[in-house]
């Protein structure tokens, strides 16, 4: 991790130089032998707080997430915490904030799948294993908007439609606070990972201009950003403006393989990273109405433009009745290519203040929403072909959006009462939210099907067609409130409790106990017990993807009668899913128990460790697929509740199937020492986590009647998606070297082993072995200029190859789930103008 991490003031007195420098030695020792027993484990990962590169100690950093006192600081966290300073996040040599978090936080992973639609260019990030819908988001403490794709392909995430972390601006940001806990009680759904707060830049003063620009050492993947963060006063000292622009673009890279039935084609699949071109605009202001009313206001504009490629297809495959007319438009083949034009844009205006008599009050709208528009590129309609003799080669599939729009009332005092040594501080207020959905249908060609037996809809996408379409809403109005304390000098302790009620699946009530004890100066043990939940998200309710295929007398199969048969994902609540056993989606809700303690055995040195466990009931996921719904049996089954007007030959549909638990523990020691006439920032941190499932919900009684066999979580979901394929350990040590005008940055990550399974046999399971990848950079600082040049996995490290039974006939070499990617070695550069 980087050493720009801000850490506690332990406030002692400094030690000498040459005690300082024989400190340094030592204290680099342990760390390094602590990394390699943790590497030995392989059970590794953590989380780290460098700091700046200065010989003062840093100040405590108050901290504002899981928390409504004012002075509460990192150190004095009753949960633990992480603050990330912009300057870490620029150090670790990305433009994406995914990323950045993922070299810096154990627990974070952020992999990067390719060939998996939409996903490829909104890719979850996912917080201690948890599916990436369970951590929450907020900026500046206000609650971020979900993104419109859902992941309905075989990668991390899977089903789910997350916040989109690579729409807000580095550049705009301060600081972020990972609170590394559940939160239901105090923000409400989704915190149940932990909670996830970007701290924008304030005031007028300030400002840079940065300029990045880098590549990949072999695959392509050039890419550039251009950015600037400037602040301006408004009347003079009442109020500021500050307003971020981004802009910037990256090829494609390309890892792919040869097709070892076609050598003679060459290497056709492109296999990697999509291409991308962004640009943001994000403005953040403030205005003194009176000298205790302020008016706030942030907001964001963001435009991706991704270009995701497909599977390729040989023209060794083209059906015999159009081969020649797919022979004539694409003689080599040719590789389908999803263009995703998604826009974001939140809105938060808010009023708060403090009252004479001291309390503290704050009351704000909240508007935001994700729109991805979807065009299959460069492909054809088989189906649309052999009718009309002519295909487009371009599609329009369609429109999905989401959007929420929130009011806030959050209200706070504290409190001296004479019974207590100190003031309790009570929080309460409430919140009315209101979350839309919709889908917009496709051009006809991009879902046609006709009745010539061949594969209708587009290739690599179908798009959405009629029966796919809708627009749905729900609304929840929550109240909360929270009590926070220190009982004595030694003992801190908050509660609080929260209730919401859906219009959709009704109430639920969240509640949380935390509690720390300094037994001295140096160590303090803390703990918390928290219930929380997730409400289904609206795409998971209803997001639909069904398509249509024509079967003939001698394809459907015997006593299968010919016709158009759908299949694909139903929402639950359409009635053939009712039928097969789909129910309405209740809320996931857990349980989070953490303990730790955090220790300071001499001053330039803290430590920090917290085990936890996370049960959670009613996960929601995405069924396997059900086949075998045009036997008689099932057809008559359906025609007699009164489905006579369709025909399925398989479905799936989101169900609350699983139960799981998540333990694992976090260990972060952070070391700081004035050596060789410079500042030298160590940071080693470790995260383990392990999650199982506990529990699998019985087949559905309607289908046991109709003898099918419906697997609600395939056994690669059980061991893989929501085990074992995302890595247990993640070990970080990072090296941070100021002196004068210079300044070194070493990043040293191990990613543990992860395993991919095979739904076909265990046989075809792989455990790919850990990687470790150094990431180096060195900057030079000129008056008001930093020059940075830096070369990311500086080892040119790659995970390990995937057999040939999973490699689809060798095109594609490397597995989706692998947490470092597949890119290899990047080379960079920064020049940043600040002022």
């Amino acid at each position: 991790m980087t050493n720009d991490y801000i850490r506690p003031d332990q406030g002692r007195p400094r030690q000498n130089d040459s005690a300082r420098n024989a400190t340094a030695l030592l204290t680099a020792s342990l760390l390094l032998a602590l990394a390699s027993s943790a590497a030995a484990q392989d059970a590794t990962q953590s989380n780290a707080a460098p700091a700046p590169a200065t010989n003062a100690k840093n100040l405590q950093a108050v901290i504002v997430t899981g928390t409504r006192m004012q002075n509460r600081t990192d150190s004095s966290s009753l949960s633990p915490i992480d603050v990330v300073p912009a300057s870490a996040l620029q150090n670790t040599g990305t433009t994406e904030l995914s990323t950045a978090l993922a070299r810096l936080i154990p627990s974070l992973n952020f992999p990067r799948p390719a060939a998996t639609d939409a996903t490829d260019s909104q890719r979850p990030a996912t917080l201690r294993g948890l599916a990436p819908d369970e951590v929450l988001v907020l900026v500046d403490g206000k609650r971020w908007h979900s993104g419109a794709m859902v992941n309905v392909d075989g990668t991390i995430g899977r089903g789910s439609a997350p916040v989109d972390l690579n729409t807000i601006p580095m550049s705009a940001i301060d600081h972020i606070e990972v609170l590394r806990d559940g939160a239901s009680a105090q923000y409400g759904s989704d915190a149940i990972a932990g909670v996830i707060n970007i701290i924008l830049k304030h005031g007028a003063q300030g400002g840079s201009v940065e300029l990045d620009s880098g590549r990949y050492q072999r695959g392509g993947g050039k890419q550039w950003q251009g950015s600037a963060n400037v602040g301006i006063p408004l009347n003079g000292d009442k109020g500021w403006l500050r307003f971020t622009l981004d802009d910037g673009h990256q090829d494609p890279t390309n890892h792919g393989g040869v097709d070892v039935r076609y050598p003679q084609l060459g290497e056709k699949q492109v296999f990697g990273d999509p291409t991308v071109s962004e640009h943001n605009l994000f403005l953040n202001s403030q205005y003194d109405i009176t000298h205790d009313i302020q008016f706030y206001a942030f907001g964001s504009y963001h435009f991706r433009n991704g270009i995701s490629d497909e599977l390729y297809r040989n023209p060794f495959g083209y059906p015999s009745s159009i081969k020649s007319s797919l022979d004539a438009l694409y003689p080599d083949g040719y590789q389908p290519l999803l263009q995703s034009r998604s826009t974001d844009q939140q809105l938060v205006a808010g009023v708060r203040g403090t009252t004479g008599g001291g309390w503290r009050w704050d009351v704000s709208a909240n508007y935001g929403g994700n729109r991805v528009s979807l065009d299959t590129l460069h492909t054809a309609n088989y189906a649309y072909l052999h009718d009309f003799g002519q295909t487009p080669t371009s599609f329009f599939d369609g429109i999905v959006s989401t959007a929420q729009q929130l009011v806030d009332v959050d209200i706070a005092k504290d409190f001296n009462l004479g019974w207590l040594p100190n003031p309790v501080t009570v929080a309460f207020g409430g919140e009315y939210q209101r979350n839309t959905y919709q889908i917009k249908a496709g051009d006809p060609s991009s879902y046609y099907v006709g009745a010539s037996g061949l594969t209708g809809n587009a290739q690599g996408f179908g798009g959405y067609s009629p029966v796919n379409v809708g627009s749905w809403s729900r609304s929840d109005v929550a109240q909360y409130v929270s009590l926070e304390t220190n009982l004595t000098d030694k003992l801190g302790t908050s509660f609080a409790v929260r209730h919401e009620d859906y219009n959709d699946f009704g109430n639920t009530v969240s509640g949380a106990l935390a509690g720390r004890y300094d037994f001295t100066d140096r160590f303090a043990l803390r703990a918390s017990v928290s219930s929380g939940f997730r409400a289904p998200s609206l795409a998971q309710e209803d997001y639909s993807q069904i398509g249509s295929a024509y079967l003939t007398p001698s394809s459907a199969g015997p006593g299968i009668a010919p016709g158009i048969y759908q299949t694909g994902l139903l929402p639950v609540s359409n009635p053939v899913a009712q039928l097969l056993g789909a129910q309405a989606l209740r809320p996931e809700r857990s349980h989070n128990y953490t303990v730790g303690a955090v220790f300071n055995p001499i001053d330039p040195l803290t430590l920090t460790f917290d085990l936890y466990q996370i049960n959670i009931y009613n996960r929601i996921v995405l069924s396997s697929t059900l086949s075998g719904l045009n036997r008689p049996i099932v057809v008559d089954y359906l025609a007699a509740n009164g489905i006579t007007d369709v025909a399925y030959s398989s479905a799936q549909y989101f169900t609350n199937a699983v139960n799981t638990r998540t333990q694992g523990g976090d260990l972060v020691g952070s070391f700081r020492a004035n050596l060789g006439g410079g500042v030298l920032d160590s940071t080693l941190s470790y995260n383990y986590n392990r999650t199982q499932v506990t529990h699998v919900a019985a087949n559905p009684a309607q289908l046991d009647a109709l003898g099918l066999q419906l697997q609600r979580v395939t056994y690669r979901d059980i061991k893989g998606l929501l085990a074992n394929s995302t890595p247990r350990s993640k070990l970080i040590l990072n090296e941070n070297y100021a002196l004068g005008h210079w300044a070194f940055n070493g990043n040293l990550t191990r990613y543990g082993s992860f395993t991919a399974y095979s739904n076909s046999s265990y046989l075809l399971n792989q455990t790919y072995s850990p990687q470790w990848v150094l990431d180096v950079a060195g900057s030079y600082n000129l008056e008001n200029w930093t020059f940075m040049l830096g070369v990311n996995n500086a080892t040119n490290s790659y995970p390990d190859k995937t057999i040939a039974a999973n490699n689809n006939d060798g095109t594609i070499p490397y597995s989706n789930f692998s947490p470092a990617g597949f890119n290899g070695r990047y080379y960079y550069t920064k020049v940043i103008y600040h002022w």
